[in-house]
């Protein structure tokens, strides 16, 4: 699963990662991004905007929108299938910017987990694939969501978890982000693991396990951190 992410970067670098949409000024660096709490989304609505949406999918039918707690992932293998997934597949497909990600390890013996930070050896930010919704409350406010698509881990991802979230290349944006419907077979081959030589692990503080904190000292390597 993804359970926590990183966007590191400001502004004017996610204009350059993503050219031809438009940001809100007010994005700043953030080291321990989970569920439930404001994500930086890039929609298929052809606004060529990002927005903020709640991580934690809460598809338009739900009457509870507690649900949305057990929607922060979604496996790429099933999405035709799942109920809850499955109109966002076809037609409310999103990119969400990251620096990085966490997952733990659990090591033989040891108490509790490692958390692992992973991220690009070129430290450059990247688009997860997400799908997201917009759902109604009984008082007619709106709620925009998202969820972020997860696979088989590849080699270096394997060693720490038996999942990772998918890594979207910058030529399958715009395939992805295109606003008509798409059907499965035409988006499955893009829900591949990213290649483990273009990607770096190391472990971190576990720190990064309270959600409240949020501090350049989440991504420093554990024999530097505190």
């Amino acid at each position: 699963m993804c359970g926590r992410f990183t966007l590191t970067v400001d502004t004017a670098d996610l204009q350059e990662a993503f050219a031809g949409f438009q940001f809100p000024a007010n994005v700043g660096p953030r080291y321990n991004i989970a569920p439930s709490q404001p994500v930086l989304v890039l929609p298929n609505d052809g606004t060529k905007r990002a927005d903020f949406f709640v991580w934690g999918l809460i598809p338009a039918w739900a009457k509870d929108p507690t649900i949305g707690m057990r929607m922060i992932n979604a496996r790429g293998e099933t999405l035709a299938e799942k109920p809850s997934f499955r109109g966002s597949y076809r037609y409310k497909r999103c990119l969400i910017p990251a620096s990085g990600f966490y997952e733990w390890q659990q090591e033989p013996g040891a108490r509790g987990k490692t958390p692992y930070y992973i991220r690009l050896k070129d430290q450059q930010p990247f688009a997860l694939a997400g799908l997201w919704d917009e759902w109604l409350g009984p008082d007619g406010s709106q709620l925009k969501t998202c969820t972020i698509i997860t696979t088989s881990p590849n080699a270096l991802v394997k060693k720490i978890h038996d999942r990772m979230p998918v890594i979207l290349r910058p030529q399958d944006y715009a395939a992805w982000l295109a606003p008509e419907s798409r059907q499965p077979q035409e988006l499955n081959p893009l829900l591949a693991a990213y290649p483990a030589e273009e990607m770096e692990a190391y472990p971190v503080d576990r720190l990064v396990n309270q959600a409240r904190l949020d501090s350049p000292e989440m991504i420093r390597p554990a024999q530097a951190a505190g």
